[in-house]
């Protein structure tokens, strides 16, 4: 795993909705090695452990790198108070990414603050990927839990229609656990190749602190993984969704 560390200047950044925030860094040397999936974490000055925040977009001709993260606790609140020319100090990228394999038809299915990371593999795919979005309130299907925009209802709806309507090669989700685990059955109901990223609380990042440890099977035999190396992306056959 080859990654970086370093303190970077920020050189845009955005409220994107209430405590959810968009800031791109100019870190040229992580930049040209990140893969779609993969992962930063960030320094939160006055806390011991960094944060993990998915990185939404890697731009290696400008040397920079996009992070949308939702304020979830006094870490992430401290981090959405950098602003443009601050330094921000991460550890990027890390983690094992999506397998991206040109020509497929994909859907990316996102949850929330899942949504973010998907953002590398639609553009990849271009006009073969539709967007299956899902949030709480209010080719791109948006779903919203009240309503308030889009569909009604969960994610996990159009996703089905979409499989017995047109031929599908892979689903690429991110989100809450409740939600992959409905699509990993969806996914093995049609027969259709999943990857799904694990959203976990993490302490090194780097598989040092064995924090992030999640279930998982293969050949037959369950044992345990750790989120922050050996994923967060996995095939959703090879983990263990708890009941």
């Amino acid at each position: 795993m080859s990654y970086k560390q370093g303190k970077f200047p920020i050189v845009e950044k955005r409220a994107i909705a209430k405590g959810m925030f968009d800031i791109t860094i100019c870190c040229p040397e992580i930049a040209k090695i990140t893969q779609a999936g993969q992962f930063a974490q960030v320094a939160a000055k006055g806390f011991f452990l960094r944060r993990p925040i998915s990185i939404c977009q890697s731009d290696p001709e400008r040397g920079t790198i996009r992070l949308v993260f939702e304020v979830r606790g006094n870490g992430t609140e401290k981090i959405s108070g950098l602003n443009k020319g601050d330094c921000i100090d991460i550890i990027a990228p890390l983690g094992k990414g999506f397998t991206l394999k040109r020509g497929k038809r994909v859907v990316c299915v996102g949850g929330g603050i899942g949504n973010p990371p998907l953002l590398e593999v639609a553009r990849f795919y271009g006009c073969k990927a539709t967007m299956i979005s899902g949030f709480r309130s209010a080719e791109v299907v948006l779903c919203t839990d009240d309503g308030s925009a889009g569909f009604h209802g969960f994610v996990t709806q159009p996703l089905e229609k979409l499989l017995q309507e047109k031929k599908t090669d892979v689903i690429y989700a991110c989100g809450p656990m409740g939600m992959l685990k409905n699509i990993a059955m969806l996914a093995e109901k049609y027969n259709v190749k999943c990857e799904v990223s694990l959203e976990q609380r993490m302490a090194c990042g780097i598989g040092a602190c064995l924090v992030c440890a999640c279930r998982t099977v293969k050949d037959s035999k369950e044992f345990m993984s750790h989120v922050c190396t050996d994923g967060p992306v996995f095939d959703s056959k090879e983990v263990v969704f708890d009941d």
